[in-house]
């Protein structure tokens, strides 16, 4: 629990987030845009020029004295050019299932006391939007297949709230508000939310990254799968790894976009990472696994252009009273479970 302790910046960042919402400790209501969160942050390509902006989810400020907050500094890690292996790396992750390939790619947006996160960002997308966010045909969003998202991101920004002795006391319309909030009495807790959300921002990484997906029939999938459990991807040599990720094997390769929608890294994508395989020619992002040149060149084409990961923590630190903050969470719950059952 936070209490009154003062919220302060433990992570690290290289670069100052232009959105003005996205800010540590900031309210945002979870219900506004449930299931519709890819419109307001940038998450997955979209179909726009304008890559100025990361983050336009309302959000409002909680508490009086966020000014004391430590002010991010540079990590030498993220600022390190001259590592081939930048903040993020080279991540595969196997899906048995289509569910399992939406919440692998939302992996690092977690949000307090909601079992599946990734649904307020997915719940309204139709079977289309699936395939063109993902970079697939929409024939294989449905039916029988597996699938391998293969991802390299860079972090560019990263912040994350932790605890210090002073206090932070809430903004003076919120203790108001608090004030209002009556036990047994639902509306005054949705009220609130209305008014300035249910839940706070505790993290969050901005930067970018290229993903790719395979897709795959069962039989082949698991085989592949165990495969690389057992030996790992390191002892594989080079023409077995391209085997296992090529048109011999897969059903179908995804496109390789950036989670930006960033159309020169893809361009470079196209150009740079394409692979010939006996009678097969391919773009493939295991063309970066263990190669330093291209992840350097790519390092300097990933910009901070997109929302990486998200940290949601509920807002029932407010409610000092601890029969007013179980209510709270009460409410709140009921409606999460609502609002993940009917969309």
């Amino acid at each position: 629990m936070w209490g009154r302790a003062m919220l302060m910046v433990v992570a690290v960042a290289v670069a100052s987030c232009s959105d003005e919402q996205l800010h540590l400790g900031r309210g945002i209501n979870l219900f506004s845009r449930y299931g519709y969160l890819s419109i307001s942050m940038r998450v997955v390509p979209r179909n726009d020029t304008d890559l100025e902006w990361i983050f336009r989810e309302p959000t409002v400020d909680i508490f009086r004295n966020t000014s004391l907050q430590t002010p991010l500094q540079a990590s030498t890690e993220m600022t390190n050019s001259a590592s081939p292996v930048f903040h993020g790396d080279f991540h595969m992750e196997f899906c048995d299932n289509l569910r399992q390939l939406l919440q692998a790619y939302f992996r690092d947006f977690t949000f307090e006391r909601l079992d599946k996160p990734w649904r307020a960002f997915t719940a309204s997308w139709s079977r289309a939007a699936v395939a063109r966010h993902l970079g697939i045909r929409s024939s294989y969003v449905t039916g029988q297949h597996c699938y391998v998202l293969v991802r390299v991101s860079r972090h560019r920004e990263s912040a994350k709230l932790g605890t210090a002795s002073k206090d932070l006391e809430l903004d003076e319309a919120v203790e108001q508000e608090v004030d209002n909030v009556q036990v047994g009495n639902a509306a005054s807790v949705i009220e609130f939310v209305r008014n300035f959300g249910s839940d706070s921002i505790a993290s969050y990484a901005t930067g970018n990254s290229l993903y790719q997906v395979f897709v795959y029939n069962p039989p082949i999938y698991r085989s592949i799968k165990d495969r690389l459990r057992t030996q790992g991807v390191s002892n594989l040599s080079n023409v077995e790894l391209a085997s296992l990720f090529s048109p011999w094997s897969a059903e179908h390769i995804g496109e390789i976009q950036a989670a930006s929608g960033n159309a020169t890294v893809e361009e470079w994508a196209t150009e740079n990472l394409r692979i010939h395989f006996y009678l097969f020619t391919y773009t493939s992002l295991l063309k970066l696994h263990q190669n330093g040149n291209l992840l350097r060149k790519l390092d300097s084409l990933l910009g901070n252009e997109a929302l990486l990961q998200l940290n949601l923590r509920m807002l029932s630190p407010a409610f000092k009273d601890s029969i007013k903050q179980q209510w709270f969470h009460e409410v709140i719950d009921n409606y999460l479970k609502l609002w993940e059952v009917n969309m």
